[in-house]
């Protein structure tokens, strides 16, 4: 699936790890990813955490996609700065579930995520 993510993968993503209801990417935020105020815009976090959320929740096989998601920023982020989501699984019940995602910059959490997942009775059309 990360292979097919061109989003994720040209601002730079890198997938560390994925399996068994979890995963873990990692960013660098660019000059281009900084807003007005000169910090890291929320959105690039957003869409880190939500990569990780992506790659957790389709670690069982079957393809799902995000019903929801919100994110909490906690610490702003600077140029340079390279951040990790760890994304873990909370619950799986029928076809939904919920993963949260902490983003860090080394051992700083800068960033929470919680994601609500959705398991397609489809493949996701290409």
């Amino acid at each position: 699936m990360f292979d097919a993510d061109v989003a994720s993968r040209g601002l730079g993503i890198e997938l560390v790890s994925a399996g068994d209801g979890a995963a873990v990417a990692r960013m660098r935020v660019t000059a281009g990813m900084v807003n007005g105020h000169r910090i890291g815009h929320g959105g690039f976090l957003f869409l880190l955490a939500d990569t990780a959320f992506a790659l957790a929740c389709n670690t069982h096989g079957p393809a799902t996609v995000a019903s929801g998601g919100e994110i909490s920023f906690l610490r702003p982020v600077r140029q340079g700065d390279l951040l990790t989501a760890y994304a873990t699984e909370r619950v799986r019940y029928g076809r939904s579930g919920i993963y949260d995602v902490t983003v860090s910059r080394g051992d700083e959490v800068v960033a929470e995520f919680r994601g609500r997942s959705r398991t397609l009775d489809r493949p996701v059309e290409g």
